[in-house]
């Protein structure tokens, strides 16, 4: 590998082209904790895809080679770290430090010592810190909702999710939602005080009012306080509410309520055509996936991860001569029955991998941007699949606008409702979540109570990563505002646009972390974003 201070000097010789005196640089101060930031990454990185189980070996290392290679990069790069004088940085190289520190801080609670992961029988432990409890509690997700019971087969949760959406009979529709069960008394007991999730969320709460929380982070991200989140969150139920039957509706009937979408492109989705789909679409916006290297693993295992998601597999860098090479991004999932739902999914995941292929920029801002930024980019394509014009070209069938918007809302509104679900409990952790849950639900989606039933426990990252789904429903706004200014520069997206990826890369996708949600959204709309554009696409479905 080549090292980042020759990088640096190339950027450096490139940048001062055309001047007509010859002053030699200054070396960089960050250039040799850049390259050690670049080894460490590259070492997490390898690791990460080998613990997935979707390696025995990468590079030529096995698991244990790569754990230690880990832990003396690790260690090096916080050496490094350490020995950096601050006083005599730039404003710019302190702010590829910090961001440097922000991403090693990201992996500072991961093990590398080869320890087993927790398990969901740990979830009835009361010596667990903060992170070890969202681990058990994913691990159930994973131990359990990998395995539910639906008509004498196993299933597991996303494809009873998608069967949520697609069966006809609403006594087995109530059979697959009764499948969750064994699942949510894991994570929620008999909804006691003390119970896993409940501890746990007040643990979360208590590290929220240290370090912040996600929806913190998200208020922050665009400039808006908590209250002012909290108000576009309900602006958006609302809106929802209104456009609705009022009709009550049973919890495991409300996404067949909006999945008619779902049923009738079904046969045009069989599990097969998900990758070619995804892989055209992509190829017609400029971004084609196999080109970019991107690597899928969405064959099934027993201990996969319950929670489909991207991450780097090797970090893009500039090379000696100036050239860049790739990023290769990593996309894991499971879709065994295939449909809408799922290849809505796939194409949010693949949305995330030519994010980060598109990243051009010194090693420090090799990395993620806000997390609201990143979840609401990915459905920037993922959204086209309910357009009537994406599913012409390439299912070769199509719905009603209004069908689709129900289809393609639907999902929104939920994760809106986690939204101010975990807003809310965070905000008041002894709360009881299934009322809390109960009321929104019941007010803005018009759903029957259910308050005896903790069904609001279907998303891994309640568990993994509480307040997370704000970065889902906070991010529509953006998700919204990004299509609408895209259609107007360079024209709709839904049947291919050749011009999307190099432009959208240009404007918002090569600075990686450099740059936050405020100032990207701030350049590229020419003013602070706004819950407009998203409200106008829930009341189209009036």
């Amino acid at each position: 590998m080549m090292t980042t201070s020759r990088s640096v000097a190339v950027l450096l010789l490139l940048l001062s082209a055309g001047c007509t005196h010859n002053t030699t640089p200054s070396p960089d101060p960050l250039a040799a904790t850049e390259a050690e930031f670049l080894r460490f990454l590259d070492s997490a990185n390898a690791l990460g895809a080998i613990e997935s189980g979707l390696y025995r070996e990468y590079g030529g290392r096995d698991l244990a080679a790569w754990q230690a290679l880990e832990k003396r990069h690790r260690a090096q790069l916080g050496a490094k770290f350490s020995a950096i004088d601050e006083t005599k940085l730039t404003a710019d190289q302190a702010n590829a430090l910090a961001a440097m520190r922000r991403t090693f801080g990201d992996y500072a609670s991961a093990s590398s010592d080869g320890a087993s992961p927790p398990v969901c029988a740990d979830r009835s432990r009361t010596d667990l810190d903060f992170t070890t409890m969202t681990e058990v509690l994913s691990a159930c997700f994973r131990e359990i909702g990998n395995n539910m019971r639906f008509e004498g087969r196993t299933i597991d949760r996303g494809s009873a999710l998608q069967l949520l959406h697609d069966i006809e009979e609403p006594a087995r529709r109530k059979a697959v939602f009764d499948a969750f069960l064994p699942l949510w008394a894991a994570l929620n007991g008999n909804n006691e005080p003390d119970s896993p999730y409940r501890r746990t969320i007040g643990m979360a709460a208590e590290e929220a009012r240290k370090n912040g929380s996600y929806v913190d982070q998200a208020a922050k991200a665009i400039g808006i306080t908590n209250a002012e989140l909290e108000r576009w969150l309900i602006e958006m139920l609302d809106a929802w509410r209104i456009a609705s039957d009022p009709a009550p509706i049973e919890p495991w009937d409300f996404r067949y309520t909006t999945g008619e979408a779902n049923r009738r492109l079904a046969v045009a989705i069989p599990p097969e055509v998900l990758v070619p789909i995804n892989q055209r679409f992509y190829a017609d916006l400029g971004a084609d996936p196999g080109k970019l290297g991107v690597v899928h693993d969405l064959a099934a295992r027993a201990d996969k991860s319950p929670l489909a998601y991207c991450d780097f597999l090797v970090r893009g860098r500039y090379e000696a001569d100036g050239r860049w090479r790739p990023t290769r991004a990593l996309v894991v999932g499971t879709y065994p029955v295939g449909g809408l739902f799922s290849l809505h999914e796939l194409v949010h995941e693949n949305g995330h991998a030519v994010h980060i292929s598109a990243i051009r920029n010194r090693p420090a801002f090799t990395d993620w941007p806000d997390t609201l930024f990143t979840e609401a980019f990915a459905d920037v394509p993922s959204w086209s699949v309910f357009e009537p014009q994406w599913q012409r070209k390439y299912l070769g069938k199509e719905v009603e606008p209004e069908t689709a918007l129900r289809a393609q809302f639907g999902n929104v509104i939920l994760d809106v409702t986690w939204s101010l679900f975990e807003l809310r409990l965070l905000r008041d952790p002894s709360s009881d979540p299934n009322l809390v849950w109960t009321e929104i639900t019941s007010h803005f989606l018009h759903i029957e109570p259910h308050p005896e039933m903790p069904w609001w426990a279907m998303r891994v990252q309640l568990g993994g990563s509480p307040g997370y789904m704000v970065n889902y429903g906070l991010g529509a706004v953006l998700t919204a505002e990004i299509r609408k200014r895209t259609a107007e520069a360079i024209g709709p997206i839904d049947a291919g646009n050749p011009r999307w990826y190099a432009w959208t890369s240009e404007q918002l996708l090569r600075f990686g972390s450099e740059r936050n949600t405020q100032r990207l959204m701030q350049d590229f709309l020419g003013r602070p974003p706004t819950s407009q554009a998203v409200l106008e696409q829930i009341r189209r479905r009036n």
